[in-house]
């Protein structure tokens, strides 16, 4: 009962930060990040239970159907809200936090090949922009924003505020 207790805070969480949601049925049945973050609660599961290859199979229907990929070693916090979430890419150790905010085309990925801990934490409240890149074993502080096509190397302390403003004009 877990899951579907978070399934439907998630779909709450949804419906505040989205002023196209116009149910909570809406929300169930067409959002794809509810699929996703369902399906990835089960291949978790699985993962943590060193049944790896069924946690991948999940995790590979999942982005097949989705366009959502996330890791099965991924954790993940309550109400996370994926909008428009084709090209979402969560890695292996990604950590992600309360109540963050995922724009399309965003990466939580590696910049080293190792077996440790090579995925971003992401804290609680955060807001991650469109096509950005959060890479490496980073921390990006609660309650902070990343804009859109920002590419983030570096921990950032809690409330900041990342957004590219030079224009890129050939």
């Amino acid at each position: 009962m877990r899951i579907l207790d978070d399934i439907k805070k998630n779909i709450l969480f949804t419906m505040e930060n989205d002023p196209s949601a116009t149910s909570k049925l809406s929300i169930l049945l067409t959002y794809p990040h509810i699929r996703a973050i369902f399906r990835h609660r089960i291949a978790h599961w699985f993962y943590n239970k060193n049944l790896k290859g069924i946690a991948r199979y999940i995790a590979f229907r999942t982005r097949k159907k989705t366009g959502i990929e996330i890791h099965p070693g991924a954790k993940i916090g309550k109400n996370l809200f994926i909008d428009h979430g084709m090209g979402v890419v969560i890695g292996e150790t990604a950590v992600i936090g309360n109540n963050v905010i995922i724009y399309h085309g965003v990466t939580l990925g590696a910049i080293k090949n190792n077996k440790t801990k090579r995925h971003p934490t992401i804290e609680d409240n955060v807001v991650l922009g469109a096509g950005c890149a959060i890479l490496g074993d980073i921390t990006v502080g609660k309650d902070s924003k990343i804009g859109c096509n920002v590419v983030l190397k570096q921990s950032i302390p809690a409330n900041s505020r990342v957004f590219d403003t030079k224009p890129h004009i050939k």
